[in-house]
């Protein structure tokens, strides 16, 4: 298995597309002050939010045997993964093909289909979820064709993690130091424990978080964790994917009694 230290937070790629549809180019284009909310349901319950988010890049997305192995991955997921359809110079038809490719299939298992950043690509391939990053759209500014989607945002400073109460998880990072980010330190398990203090929000840890990790993340606060090459690159996808949701199943939620 590739070292999933090598697992990098994807938050800082992620930016805006020129190509989004005409509404999301209405949306950001309006004046006045910010509506204090968009018309979306209550966030999810903790409970609801999975556990283990398993992310894309630019690369991964390009691979031949991209669908297949997400196909492998969503049929041995369930409720407890989220697939984020990630792509920051992926063109929008690509990311809507790839994730109306998979549409089906976590629907069948249960697995929660997330696209991070482009809310029309979500929009339009019906998926479960967005993922905002620092250069999305707030949660407020949302188009209300978007109300029905959950939405997780990104954060990384405790400030970013307080204003963001109306998200339905956020993903917090980068946690450990990974080579693809050497002049970012990691913030630490700490950070979790942090952004716990003046949120209700689930938090999901990302950056360096391998199996052997899961638990120190989830005892610091976090609800669950995100991976990308931990899995996509493993020799074994499938056995990676088990090893982590056997990691973060063996460790209690912060909000829960370990069973004696």
């Amino acid at each position: 298995m590739t070292d999933s230290g090598t697992d990098r937070d994807p938050d800082p790629e992620v930016g805006s597309d020129p190509r989004a549809s005409p509404g999301t180019r209405e949306s950001l284009a309006r004046s006045g002050p910010e509506p204090a909310t968009r018309g979306r349901p209550r966030p999810a319950s903790p409970e609801a939010v999975p556990r283990l988010h398993l992310i894309t890049d630019d690369a991964i997305l390009a691979r031949p045997d991209f669908m297949a192995v997400g196909h492998a991955l969503v049929a041995a997921g369930g409720s407890d993964v989220a697939l984020h359809v990630r792509g920051p110079s992926t063109d929008g038809r690509t990311l809507y093909r790839r994730t109306l490719g998979l549409r089906g299939p976590t629907r069948d298992s249960g697995v929660v289909l997330v696209v991070n950043d482009r809310v029309d690509v979500a929009v339009a391939a019906d998926a479960d979820a967005v993922q905002l990053g620092g250069r999305s759209l707030p949660v407020q500014r949302l188009p209300e064709a978007s109300s029905a989607l959950r939405v997780g945002v990104s954060v990384h400073t405790i400030e970013a993690a307080s204003a963001a109460d109306d998200a339905d998880w956020l993903l917090v990072g980068t946690i450990y130091a990974t080579p693809s980010h050497p002049e970012r330190p990691g913030a630490g398990p700490a950070f979790l424990g942090a952004v716990a203090a003046v949120t209700t929000r689930p938090t999901i840890a990302i950056g360096g978080v391998s199996p052997e990790r899961v638990g120190e993340v989830v005892r610091a606060g976090a609800r669950g964790v995100a991976v990308m090459r931990g899995v996509w690159d493993a020799s074994d996808p499938i056995e990676a994917l088990h090893r982590y949701l056997e990691a973060v199943r063996l460790d209690p939620t912060p909000d829960s009694t370990p069973t004696p």
